[in-house]
């Protein structure tokens, strides 16, 4: 079972970080991490790919990394995420008349409706990234959460299209293909990082995902099994880092390296007399800066995103009632200090953190288990869903062709009889027995290929 899984990798191509991970499903059902590798990021903003050659370089120093954990590891696919402020999302409803109701509806006719949205009229510039089915019709029958095998006349969704900027999306596919690889798929980073850090039960008990990155703030929402919303919100932990290091006066690596050793979400719970002292530039005398002036600027800008966060969560009328689950944390700014308290202030939902060890097999590597990877991990979880899927279709598409009994009869040989014609005499000519033996052979082959093609029109016909 574990050989025959295939090795799959996912790319996340971040502000602050470009991580490959490379993983296989065990006989358990766990990933088991192949290779991992990660660099900083220089030519990405607020998740948008800028800086082509930079990233390139980027993704090339994350790849080292990678194949130097593992150096038996062959990568030419991956799938990446994907997030920034050209994403946007729209909902839409599709149906189609079936031609053929006495027959079950089948996954190629749930295909079919999915293609059909792909032509749904979005502004010039942008691009579909995914179509995302909600809750199905069949006929009558309201709110069903898989149709097929249900029987009827028409079938229908409601549909949730993610869209991108072309530009944006071009970028990615030039740098990851100018680093020798192959994009298999674009994925929406929330989406991913869902995949990573939650279980059924959390999707149909309703949760909302947020995903802290460096450059934005990507939201998820989930209720009753299924996706209700999706958004980004444009600040992320570069913008505290911006922030502290414009308040308090210090540079960008100091901010950074303050936020994460000394950095709280919530002010009053910093230590008024605690002070953290700075090496001066240039024979400049020693900065002090305050604790609770730090925790100050951090707690103002991600109660803004918090905010954020409860404007969509009550564009799409999930309030505390409906939010069971609550507020899953993850990414890499949902390691501030006091942050689960803040948002449980602002939102009025519980809150935890979302870990990605879930669905790792034991022996994976503490650092895959920090919220920061957790789109890295959901991207080879939203591969394995692929692999799944496809593999299924591909074996429903084939069945066993039983010769009919009427052909069965005609390819049954006699005797062979070498009974040739005589030149000499007057009359018909004598066929012998061998030609009519091949004759009948190919009657049969003529006849077995007609009824192949009627199968597969059969097949056609029932489904479209």
């Amino acid at each position: 079972m574990k050989n025959e899984q295939p090795i799959i990798v996912g790319l996340d191509i971040g502000t602050t970080k470009i991580a490959a991970i490379a993983g296989r499903k065990n006989e358990f059902g766990k990933l088991e991490i192949l290779g991992f590798g990660r660099a900083n990021s220089n030519g990405v903003k607020h998740g948008q790919v800028l800086n082509i050659d930079e990233t390139i370089k980027a993704i090339a120093a994350a790849l080292e990394n990678c194949y130097a954990s593992n150096p038996d590891l062959q990568i030419n696919e991956v799938y990446v995420g994907i997030a920034g402020h050209h994403i946007k999302s729209l909902q839409t409803r599709g149906d189609i008349v079936r031609q053929t109701n006495d027959e079950e509806i089948s996954q190629r006719e749930i295909d079919q409706l999915i293609a059909d949205q792909y032509k749904t009229y979005i502004p010039a510039g942008d691009q579909i990234i995914d179509v995302i089915p909600q809750e199905f019709t069949v006929d009558n029958f309201q709110n069903i959460p898989n149709p097929i095998g249900y029987g009827g006349v028409k079938v229908g969704a409601n549909f949730h299209i993610i869209t991108g900027d072309k530009n944006a999306i071009r970028n990615i596919n030039r740098a990851v293909e100018k680093s020798g690889l192959h994009t298999k798929d674009l994925v929406l980073q929330p989406l991913a990082s869902a995949a990573a850090v939650m279980g059924q039960e959390d999707i149909e008990a309703g949760v909302a995902i947020v995903d802290i990155g460096g450059g934005t703030t990507d939201l998820a929402v989930f209720y009753e099994g299924i996706l209700k919303h999706t958004a980004v919100i444009p600040f992320g932990g570069e913008n505290i880092t911006n922030d502290i290091k414009t308040g308090l006066g210090v540079l960008k690596t100091q901010a950074e390296q303050m936020k994460v050793q000394f950095g709280s979400a919530l002010a009053n719970e910093a230590k008024a007399n605690a002070f953290i002292t700075i090496p001066g530039m240039r024979g400049l005398p020693p900065k002090e800066i305050s604790v609770k002036n730090l925790a100050n600027i951090i707690q103002a800008r991600m109660s803004e995103i918090m905010d954020f966060v409860t404007y969509h969560l009550k564009q799409v009328g999930m309030d505390s009632r409906m939010l069971n689950g609550g507020i899953v944390l993850t990414g890499g700014g949902s390691q501030l200090k006091h942050l689960i308290q803040l948002t449980e202030y602002v939102t009025g939902l519980n809150a935890r953190i979302g870990f990605p060890n879930e669905h790792l097999s034991p022996n994976h590597t503490d650092e895959l288990t920090k919220p920061m990877y957790s789109t890295c991990i959901g991207l080879i979880l939203k591969g394995y869903d692929d692999y799944e899927r496809n593999r299924k279709l591909f074996t429903k598409q084939f069945k066993m062709v039983e010769i009919p009994k009427e052909l069965k009869k005609e390819i049954q040989q006699p005797e062979v009889q070498d009974t040739l014609a005589s030149e000499d005499k007057e009359g018909p000519v004598e066929v012998s027995t061998r030609t009519r033996e091949l004759g009948g052979i190919n009657r049969f082959w003529s006849k077995f290929k007609d009824n192949l093609i009627d199968l597969f029109k059969e097949e056609d016909d029932k489904n479209f």
